[in-house]
Order: structure tokens, then C-alpha cells, then sequence
């Protein structure tokens, strides 16, 4: 997510105020907040679900609707978002 230079400072209070929730929300695993080290205005949120039905739900929760309502008014540009699975070691396939 790439915000505003002023946007910076309210989207981390955004996420300190709602990450224990999102952290207790069934099914979620593990969340937290990366920063790009070049560009200060790069933020990643990086989160692990118990399956892609828990991240759907999320998804649909007020909890995210709320969240999301607040971090997307600090944008500068369009977000991207990705789904990913761990490769390799030892997993097979």
C-alpha cells in the first residue's frame, strides 16, 4: 500500500488501534505491519489465515469494512494485494 505523506502516522494508528482484533478474528494466524526500507510511504501488511475461507471472512466482517474504510482514504495509489503459499522446504510437489 502506497500512502500519502501525511496519511503515514494516521494509517500506523489505524493499524496499532485494530491489530489485536484482527489478530483474535477466527481463523487468523499471524498479521503485522512492514515498512519499505527506501521508500517511507510503502507500508505491507503481512498475514497468515487458517484457510482462504478465514481470509474470505475477514474480508466480509465490519471489522474489515471499518479498517479498510479508514486506510483507504489515506492512499496515494491503488493497493495491490496477493495470496501466496510457501514452496519448498520439504513440502512436496
Amino acid at each position: 500500500m502506497r500512502f500519502r505523506p501525511d496519511g503515514i502516522e494516521p494509517f500506523k494508528d489505524v493499524f496499532a488501534r485494530s491489530k489485536d482484533q484482527i489478530r483474535a478474528f477466527p481463523g487468523n494466524r499471524h498479521v503485522e505491519l512492514l515498512q519499505d526500507q527506501n521508500n517511507p510511504e510503502i507500508f505491507f501488511t503481512y498475514s497468515k489465515w487458517e484457510s482462504p475461507e478465514a481470509l474470505e471472512s475477514y474480508r466480509n466482517s465490519e471489522l474489515f469494512e471499518k479498517t479498510w474504510a479508514e486506510t483507504k482514504a489515506l492512499f496515494n495509489d491503488k493497493p495491490e494485494a496477493w495470496s501466496t503459499e510457501k514452496r519448498g522446504e520439504g513440502q512436496a510437489g
